[in-house]
């Protein structure tokens, strides 16, 4: 019976601990963040998985927007992305592009893009700029963030990371493990998906040493 717990155990456990060896190279938990709407794409789609760093680590300066001078090309396009949870607004961490930063009072549609405005500084709740911050959008998106009323101007301490890459498809896991772990809990996921990495190495452990014996004859 050890053995078996001990080979249900072990690839959750391995999975662990290449996430917390991710988190302390990247220094941001989680260090992979599987994306849930299409508003980045096309160069992120739902299902992807994203590889983040903390904001602190190489080679991040300060938070580069869409239309810096020499902005960064990040995920397709120019400007970090990053991502951002405003407190309190029960949505839960965001994943887009910052556009500009603004100063509290700004006017900050001077600067923007008509297309991406719906309506002038008066008729959007976040203009003047209530504090110091970011205006932001999802690439897909047809407005700012903050002119659609997704969030509000972005606070420099609400940003959690920033994006690094991403990897296609790969983020249906993270999305299947987070809704199981609403549903019946962290253990029960953990054991659960423990023993579908086993079998699922156990078979392939099989058929290799299969394919190895049929050649070596």
């Amino acid at each position: 019976m050890k053995g078996d717990r001990s080979g249900l155990f072990g690839p959750a456990a391995a999975v662990l601990v290449v996430a917390l060896v991710a988190a302390a190279v990247v220094g941001a938990w989680p260090p992979l963040v599987a994306v849930e709407s299409g508003s980045m794409a096309p160069e992120v789609e739902r299902g992807d998985l994203v590889v983040v760093t903390a904001t602190d680590r190489f080679p991040w300066g300060d938070v580069a927007g869409h239309t810096a001078p020499d902005a960064p090309t990040r995920l397709g396009d120019a400007g970090d992305v990053v991502v951002f949870d405003p407190l309190n607004d029960g949505r839960g961490p965001i994943l887009h592009r910052v556009a500009f930063p603004v100063a509290a009072g700004d006017d900050w549609t001077d600067r923007a893009d008509p297309s991406l405005l719906d309506g002038d500084c008066a008729d959007i709740a976040a203009c003047p700029a209530p504090h110091d911050g970011y205006i932001t959008y999802g690439d897909a998106n047809g407005e700012y963030d903050q002119s659609a009323g997704i969030a509000p101007v972005v606070r420099e301490d609400w940003i959690r990371a920033k994006a690094v890459l991403s990897v296609p498809e790969l983020g249906w896991f993270r999305l299947a493990a987070d809704a199981a772990i609403a549903r019946v809990g962290l253990l029960p996921t953990a054991v659960g998906f423990g023993g579908v990495a086993a079998a699922t190495g156990g078979l392939g452990a099989m058929l290799l040493g299969r394919l190895r014996s049929e050649t070596r004859v």
